[in-house]
C-alpha cells in the first residue's frame, strides 16, 4: 500500500480506490497535546487542497487538508472519545478518514517517504 505525503504534513495510504488520510509524526509534534479533533461527516465531498477537518491541541487549532479529492466513507469514531490517538499513533491508529478516490492523477504531486523525509529535515 503506497503512502504518500503533503508539504502540510499529512499523509495518504491508497489501496485500489480508497485511500486513508492522516496527520504525520512531524505535524503531531509541533501541534503538542491534542484536545479535540473535528472530522468531516460521512458522504462529505472533499477537494485536495481544502480544509478536510480540524485539529485542536494545547497550542493552536490546525486545518487538515485532503491531499486528494473524493468522498468520505469513514471517519475514525476513536478520535471522538480519545484524541491523544493522534499523538500517540499520528501513522496508524491515528488516522482521520477513509475516502474513494476521485482522481488518482491528483496523487502525482505528493511525496514518497523519502522525498517528504528530505522535505522535513530541512525545515
Amino acid at each position: 500500500m503506497p503512502r504518500y505525503f503533503t508539504e502540510e504534513h499529512e499523509w495518504i495510504d491508497t489501496e485500489g480506490d480508497s485511500a486513508t488520510v492522516g496527520i504525520t509524526d512531524y505535524a503531531q509534534e509541533q501541534l503538542g497535546d491534542i484536545v479535540f479533533v473535528e472530522l468531516p461527516e460521512t458522504g462529505a465531498e472533499v477537494v485536495k487542497g481544502k480544509d478536510a477537518a480540524v485539529v485542536e491541541s494545547v497550542k493552536a487549532a490546525s486545518d487538515v487538508y485532503a491531499p486528494i479529492s473524493g468522498e468520505v466513507t469513514e471517519t475514525n469514531s476513536a478520535l471522538e472519545d480519545d484524541p491523544g490517538l493522534v499523538n500517540s499513533s499520528p501513522e496508524e491508529e491515528g488516522w482521520f478518514f477513509r475516502l474513494t478516490v476521485s482522481d488518482k492523477g491528483e496523487l502525482d504531486g505528493l511525496m514518497d517517504e523519502a522525498a517528504y523525509k528530505s522535505f522535513v529535515d530541512n525545515l
